[in-house]
């Protein structure tokens, strides 16, 4: 009996050999700082500051063309102050979550990085459609369901990395690829952010956000669907899909988005490309 790509992967997922860390310690606590009915702005900046890679990250961000203004912000407190806690704590985030996304396999590598776009992407989209649906108590939690709802992709490639560099003469095409990913990183994601032992909100959204039937009513899980649905329009994925005509899905039709609405979000995404090099 054949055993097919996918069930390489899987035993080796069971076999627990590989494991994928949530994030670095310093933005852990930068977000529970953040959490805080009254956060410390001095205590932000040390704790971003105590970490060379991700204050230089945190600069390049607070610098790229989505955040600019009209002078360059040369230090962590300039950041602070002008882009203020909660959007360093969202730059501190997608700046942790990029450095997993790398591979020394050159193929694999091409995949994580359209993946860390495609995550990135749906983080923004999915804060500003939560704050222009009138849910702005929901927006930070968006942000970090948008981040992490295809972790379970991440967890697979890293599984196809190690599987490769076991077998160097195994040969595997973009097909190949796919298919493992498209399989397992809804299922895998959610038994990972099970382990991390993360709210259920957001293990369900890992879980369901491809399902074709959800609960209408949850509205956190329909605004990371819309924002995923909106990376795939504009090709911020691994499986672009142009055709999709968005203000026609039955999550703009619960939020009452327009097309006029829809027209301004893919304008935001279009520019968080600079984020993305």
């Amino acid at each position: 009996m054949s055993v097919s790509f996918v069930d390489v992967i899987e035993e080796v997922i069971q076999s627990g050999e590989v494991t994928l860390p949530v994030f670095s310690p310093t933005a852990l606590r930068v977000q529970q700082e953040l959490v805080k009915k009254e956060p410390d702005s001095r205590m932000l900046e040390q704790l971003i500051t105590s970490d060379q890679s991700l204050s230089s990250q945190v600069l390049r961000m607070a610098n790229s063309a989505f955040y600019r203004g009209l002078a360059q912000i040369m230090t962590v407190k300039a950041a602070i102050i002008r882009l203020g806690m909660r959007e360093i704590g969202r730059i501190v985030l997608l700046s942790s979550s990029q450095s997993q996304f790398r591979s020394k396999d050159a193929e694999i590598n091409r995949v994580m990085k359209k993946l860390w776009q495609h995550s990135a992407g749906c983080a923004i989209a999915a804060n500003w459609l939560a704050k222009r649906c009138k849910f702005a108590d929901l927006s930070s939690q968006a942000f970090f369901a948008g981040l992490l709802h295809d972790v379970g992709k991440l967890f697979v490639l890293m599984v196809i990395e190690q599987v490769k560099r076991k077998n160097a003469k195994l040969t595997m095409t973009d097909a190949l690829f796919m298919e493992a990913i498209d399989t397992l990183h809804t299922r895998q994601g959610y038994e990972l952010m099970q382990q991390w032992h993360m709210p259920e909100q957001y293990c369900l959204i890992v879980r369901d956000h491809h399902e074709p039937d959800v609960d209408s009513k949850n509205y956190l899980l329909l605004i990371v669907r819309l924002a995923d649905m909106a990376c795939h329009k504009l090709g911020v994925a691994l499986s672009p899909e142009p055709d999709l005509n968005l203000a026609s899905t039955m999550e703009a039709g619960v939020f009452g988005l327009t097309e006029i609405d829809v027209a301004e979000l893919e304008v935001i995404l279009e520019d968080t490309a600079s984020l993305f090099s």
